[in-house]
């Protein structure tokens, strides 16, 4: 089974991912961007669900650091401003793909699948 990192920072936005994942992917947890750095190394994800507002580092700068190391393993923007400049900001950062708050199950997998099947 396909593994998920899901760096997110909040308890109930977190439960709502596992909802939507569990019976589909394997997930593990990072609370914050420094965090989600290690453990795209330690864990190995297929995928990485990066919520954008966190503590100690924020999603855009785990994204660049992550991407400077592994270049090739897809990082999914979630973040509850929606507007066109933050989705530019998060491309930019080297997301590649973006999902806004609140997240739509089907979308959130249909945008998964996209990137590393079922």
């Amino acid at each position: 089974m396909k593994k998920i990192l899901v760096a997110e920072d909040n308890d109930s936005n977190y439960m709502l991912m596992t909802y939507i994942l569990k019976r589909h992917y394997d997930f593990v947890r990072a609370c914050n961007g420094q965090e989600a750095v290690a453990m795209a190394d330690d864990e190995k994800p297929d995928l990485i669900l990066m919520d954008i507002k966190m503590p100690l580092m924020d999603g855009l700068e785990a994204t660049r650091l992550i991407k400077s190391r592994q270049p090739q393993l897809p990082i999914i923007a979630i973040t509850a401003n929606a507007f066109d400049v933050d989705r530019q900001s998060a491309l930019a950062a080297g997301c590649d793909d973006f999902l806004s708050k609140p997240v739509s199950a089907e979308k959130c997998l249909s945008i998964i699948r996209q990137f590393v099947g079922e």
